[in-house]
């Protein structure tokens, strides 16, 4: 799409803020309002589409992505929306050890422990962990307690969170950014420490460097965009 505006506001209104494009409101891709719940998150749309060029391209434009999908898809059904992230309580990458060489079973110890520890503290639950990728069944208490977790938080939270824990494929690392503002280094570190394994073992692959470097921008920008909906 060529670009069409010249001006770009964020604007209070009522129920949140909107932003106009010389004047005119901007709607989801569904027709709805763009209505934002915090000033931050208006002003980060606002920026976006201050930067568009001759063309808009909507990669270049996250915020204004998690936005829109939390207005025209999770709104409509949040408590639906919500199930479909909680689901991976019983699937948590953090769960499913290797079962050597010992210096990676050592550090995922060292790394995957401490989150969930964090959780057991923070939700009163328990894990079972396993070796290798057999399914193994978490107590009901558990998946219950995370699952009411996930359903406690608006639309602008589960839009990214969804990202968070599909690219991790760990609720417990994206309710650690929701919930403990952990750094988001660590928690990128956690979810690709077997990559980062292999990485150090057999050298770097240019094509899986490419799709990890990806996968980062869409990460940070969920983790950015989470904190703007809960500030």
């Amino acid at each position: 799409m060529k670009r069409f505006y010249k001006q770009v506001e964020s604007r209070a209104a009522e129920g949140g803020w909107q932003i106009a494009l010389d004047g005119r409101m901007v709607r989801t891709p569904g027709r709805a309002p763009l209505l934002l719940p915090t000033e931050q998150m208006a002003q980060a749309i606002a920026a976006e589409w201050r930067a568009q060029g001759d063309d808009i391209e909507p990669l270049s434009m996250p915020a204004t992505g998690f936005a829109n999908a939390a207005i025209d898809q999770v709104a409509p059904d949040p408590a639906d929306f919500a199930a479909t992230i909680a689901r991976y309580a019983e699937t948590d990458l953090l769960c499913y050890r290797a079962e050597g060489p010992a210096a990676l079973v050592a550090r995922q110890a060292a790394e995957w422990d401490f989150w969930l520890d964090w959780a057991r503290r923070r939700y009163d639950v328990a894990f079972r962990t396993t070796v290798g990728i057999v399914h193994v069944a978490q107590p009901p208490e558990t998946v219950t307690r995370l699952s009411n977790a996930v359903t406690t938080y608006d639309p602008f939270t589960l839009a990214p969170l969804s990202t968070l824990v599909t690219l991790t494929g760990s609720l417990v690392l994206g309710l650690a950014i929701t919930e403990a503002d952990a750094d988001p280094d660590v928690i990128w570190n956690a979810a690709e420490l077997d990559a980062l394994w292999q990485a150090e073992m057999w050298g770097e692959d240019a094509q899986a460097q490419a799709l990890a470097a990806a996968h980062r921008r869409e990460f940070d920008a969920a983790v950015a965009f989470c904190r703007m909906a809960r500030t």
